[in-house]
């Protein structure tokens, strides 16, 4: 059997797999964990090894939230280190790779179906290019799939960490406050949930929002989209129209950079929950406003993830290719 992973900074989902030779693995089970009531991955890791019984594990992938280093992480929105030696023996397999969380959706994406994705924009895909990925959630994450032969190998970064581009006046008074508060502007702090409170802070001005009155610190981001969405709010309308701007202006960035000529990808939680801002317009205008490369972005095919656990799918797949047991 096959264990795949991906740790949020929200939520952990923790899988069991069987090998299948065409890279399809068949789900035998998924769990599902909040990452904040627990004190390690490894205590998840033990209600999971409990919940699943006494089968053999024969390799075992976790996508994590933070940069890895020698098979190693430490995640960055909650404080925890990961380390293989610890998954290992909470899992009771010596073959484990801790893996970015993007690199192991990253490994999904040449198995997702149509019923697994958005059309946002159908571009022209080309068999011989590269891809990208991008995701916002509780923090945001990319990563770029670099075309060899026939294969998108996946290639991590920690481009959400990147500095903010601000494109406007009214962004560039954004990036004033970011710098005030946190010293400096990254892109996560727009491009987040986290990132969702700081435009709704800066489209109220200080003010009240009796949106979030008695709603829980956690709920917060989803309230202002709902909000937002429904009209309720002006000013959250307001931070969720910068959102959605700021994110295509990025997903471009990343489509530039990674000349992702067979597809950009956005993954993470929140755009599905938000997919009529994302389909009204605004995000692909963002995107495509790059000249003198506007054509080219023109035939980039960007589509949203609709499956919450292609993250999941994308680590045991690369675990099963990793071990040898195709």
């Amino acid at each position: 059997m096959i264990v795949g992973g991906d740790v949020g900074g929200t939520k952990t989902l923790l899988g069991l797999f069987e090998p299948a030779a065409d890279r399809l693995l068949r789900v035998v089970g998924t769990y599902s964990y909040a990452t904040n009531a627990y004190q390690s991955v490894g205590e998840i890791l033990g209600q999971f090894r409990r919940a699943i019984g006494a089968v053999t594990i024969d390799a075992a992938a976790i996508g994590v939230a933070g940069p890895v280093v020698g098979n190693a992480a430490r995640l960055t929105n909650v404080t925890w280190d990961i380390t293989a030696s610890e998954v290992a023996g909470a899992l009771g397999t010596r073959r484990v790779r801790v893996l970015n969380d993007l690199e192991a959706l990253a490994h999904s994406v040449e198995t997702l179906t149509a019923a697994d994705l958005h059309v946002l924009h159908p571009g022209l895909p080309r068999s011989d290019g590269n891809a990208a990925v991008i995701a916002a959630g509780t923090g945001l994450g990319e990563a770029l799939l670099h075309r060899v032969g026939s294969r998108l190998q996946p290639v991590p970064s920690e481009g959400g960490h990147a500095d903010f581009a601000a494109r406007t006046d009214r962004e560039i008074e954004l990036v004033r406050m970011l710098r005030e508060r946190y010293g400096r502007a990254e892109v996560e702090q727009v491009l987040s949930g986290p990132g969702l409170v700081n435009l709704h802070r800066f489209t109220h001005r200080g003010g009240e929002c009796q949106m979030l009155e008695g709603v829980a610190d956690g709920d917060i981001p989803a309230r202002i989209s709902q909000a937002g969405l429904g009209g309720r709010c002006q000013q959250c309308a307001d931070a969720l129209r910068m959102f959605v701007s700021a994110y295509g202006a990025e997903a471009g960035n990343l489509a530039l950079r990674a000349m992702a000529t067979s597809g950009l990808y956005i993954g993470g939680g929140i755009a599905p929950k938000i997919l009529p801002a994302l389909t009204a317009g605004a995000f692909m205008d963002a995107f495509l406003a790059k000249e003198p490369l506007r054509d080219l972005l023109e035939q980039v095919p960007v589509n949203v993830i609709l499956n919450q656990e292609a993250g999941l799918l994308g680590a045991a797949r690369y675990a099963q290719e990793w071990a040898g047991l195709m």
